[in-house]
């Protein structure tokens, strides 16, 4: 087992795929469908971690013969950014959940139809292209999505709940990018690559959420930043999903990996991680 992570961690071949993943990931959150809402979602986040105030248990108090009953209020001592911190942790968790089990999904499909390996890359780089020119806002009819609305009950497990809920139904919002990851795992051809992009995909989606959470200035301006320069991000990403597409499509990413597994091993660092 530790011997198989091993290789995973340091296969070089992956590491570029995850690097590609989790840049697709953080471009996820800039995208328009997502960082709007990041207020919203850490809100509510916080509101299911707790407010602040636990209930009380009702003390007796009296004098001569009467009694009245007073009511001792405990306050949580919890500071606001720690509930906000641990809430955003819990989100990233739910939602990561879901996204990883699509990369698992798609390497071992890729590991089940090895043989047709050749053709469903180029099938799944043409659309990945297709998602990365919705991502430009040239095909505005895969632009529509629905969205599952549900929301978790307060209390602690709400908040990865909400993350579970998040990945399921911004997926078509998050449809370009997560093709594109979902195509990277289904070219690395096994269940634990899969997965271990779906995790770099969620670390480039779930690491700014985290970062906001905590209310650190230069994260605060850099989501700023972002959503003044919405369209201009987006259309960056758009073209890495195109990129991505076309290497897929004309089969340079296949001539790339092997290119990269060569030159490890020949290099001597190959012998151990692949």
């Amino acid at each position: 087992m530790g011997e198989t992570f091993s290789r995973l961690v340091t296969d070089g071949p992956l590491l570029v795929a995850a690097g590609i993943a989790a840049l697709v990931g953080l471009i996820s959150f800039a995208s328009p469908c997502v960082l709007p809402l990041v207020p919203g979602y850490l809100s509510y986040v916080t509101g299911l971690v707790g407010t602040g105030a636990r209930t009380a248990s009702p003390v007796a108090a009296g004098s001569g013969g009467g009694t009245a009953t007073a009511v001792r209020t405990e306050t949580d001592e919890r500071s606001p950014r720690g509930r906000m911190l641990a809430g955003a942790l819990l989100f990233v968790l739910g939602f990561t959940l879901v996204f990883v089990a699509f990369g698992a999904a798609f390497g071992g499909l890729g590991r089940l139809l090895l043989e047709y390996s050749d053709v469903l890359n180029r099938v799944f780089g043409v659309v990945t292209i297709v998602m990365g020119l919705a991502f430009l806002g040239w095909l505005p009819f895969l632009q529509r999505t629905a969205r599952i609305s549900a929301r978790p009950v307060a209390g602690l497990a709400g908040a990865p709940l909400l993350g579970i809920v998040f990945g399921l139904g911004w997926t078509p919002c998050l449809g370009p990018t997560l093709a594109a990851v979902n195509s990277l795992a289904y070219a690395e051809a096994t269940a634990g690559r899969g997965a271990v992009l779906g995790v770099a995909y969620c670390l480039g989606l779930g690491i700014p959420f985290v970062l906001v959470a905590l209310g650190a200035r230069w994260a605060m301006g850099a989501t700023s930043f972002l959503r003044r320069h919405a369209r201009t991000v987006t259309r960056i990403g758009g073209a890495v999903l195109v990129v991505v597409g076309i290497l897929l499509v004309t089969g340079l990413w296949t001539d790339l990996m092997q290119w990269l597994r060569s030159g490890l091993a020949s290099s001597g660092f190959g012998e151990s991680a692949l």
